[in-house]
């Protein structure tokens, strides 16, 4: 069959086929000072003597405090260019026959709950009850602000620079899977262990905003970048190719938290390519790293230096006792595998349960 023609996986496109989409959204509007791109997580538009940030997200992978996941993973990404969030629209369709007025209220509380933490305001948005939905899908777009010569891209990167990561990886994809797949888990982890991997969404939590400003004060911060679907390496790909840079890392560096490597062993996940909010990735001069993580861990956040940044092409490179392996971008998250493969064992169960059901008429 044609490859043009196949349908494709769950998940984000395939890189290639995105840059391809996006290449044709040529803008001529002199206001747009960052347009669509691959590691561009958002837009940006001059507004008088600001600039507006613009973030659009939607959460399809979590069920439970989806309100919450939906405004922190949308304000990470307006805090890695250095902006404040401000004003977020909102949109959620909503499942038929499996929606009443209080489950709404219960999501939209959820929201407001992590506007209120980070100072956003909600100014307006679209519900609707959808047919044919398995599960609430949210979406929305957050607007943030900052001052032009504070903006921040993933073009700021320059050779030399070192990597560091906050808190570690895969902190979201450990909540995610204590929180929809608890039975897989229950014979790996307690009752106890259970309920501290579904609170990672809280502790050490999915919001980046912090770590992004405690960096900005501590030294200059070139990039910044939100690990989200494809994990830590999805991230390093995308840094890559938005600086056209060369990244090398080291593996053995990268902070895995030992619950989150207990989870992702049981379910033969890769924590690296997991979905991976949380952590912030950032790039910064050599001089001003230590600054950074002295302030970072000052404040109770983990930081560990994982790499460097070298002259292009754009590529990522894994670097063990003096080896480079070059590390290949992941098709699709881990997670999002484990969810087709669950999916795909329920509707033959389904299957099998209306063909004995007819069966049994006859």
């Amino acid at each position: 069959m044609n490859a043009r023609l196949r349908n494709l996986p769950v998940g984000k496109l395939p890189s290639d086929l995105l840059a391809k989409l996006v290449g044709r959204f040529e803008s001529k509007d002199p206001r747009v000072v960052v347009g669509p791109g691959v590691g561009l997580d958002c837009a940006v538009v001059r507004f008088g003597e600001r600039l507006l940030v613009l973030k659009s997200d939607p959460i399809t992978f979590a069920a439970d405090e989806i309100g919450y996941y939906l405004v922190q993973v949308n304000a990470n990404d307006i805090a890695t260019t250095g902006a404040q969030p401000r004003w977020l629209l909102l949109t959620m369709l909503l499942p038929e026959g499996k929606t009443s007025a209080k489950s709404v209220e219960r999501i939209t509380e959820q929201v407001q709950v992590a506007c209120s933490e980070i100072g956003v305001t909600i100014i307006g948005g679209h519900t609707e009850i959808t047919h044919d939905l398995k599960q609430p899908i949210l979406a929305g777009t957050l607007i943030g602000e900052v001052k032009g010569q504070h903006l921040i891209t993933p073009r700021g990167v320059r050779p030399g620079d070192r990597l560091l990561l906050t808190k570690g990886v895969p902190i979201e994809a450990t909540a995610i899977l204590a929180r929809e797949f608890p039975e897989r888990l229950a014979g790996v982890l307690s009752a106890a262990e259970l309920r501290e991997a579904r609170a990672f969404l809280h502790k050490p939590g999915i919001s980046v905003v912090r770590d992004a400003r405690i960096a900005l004060r501590a030294g200059q911060v070139t990039a910044m970048h939100d690990p989200t679907e494809g994990g830590l390496a999805m991230a390093l790909w995308e840094l890559a190719e938005a600086s056209e840079r060369r990244i090398c890392f080291e593996r053995s560096a990268v902070p895995v938290p030992p619950l989150s490597a207990r989870v992702c062993r049981s379910l033969r996940l890769d924590p690296l390519r997991a979905i991976a909010s949380g952590a912030l990735l950032l790039t910064t001069p050599k001089k001003d790293a230590r600054n950074i993580q002295r302030a970072l861990e000052g404040e109770g956040i983990v930081c560990a230096q994982i790499g460097w940044v070298e002259r292009g092409p754009a590529g990522v490179w894994e670097i063990s006792r003096d080896k480079r392996s070059p590390l290949c971008p992941p098709a699709r998250d881990a997670i999002a595998r484990l969810f087709e493969s669950t999916r795909k064992q329920r509707s033959k169960h389904e299957s099998d349960y209306r063909k004995n059901r007819k069966a049994r008429r006859y």
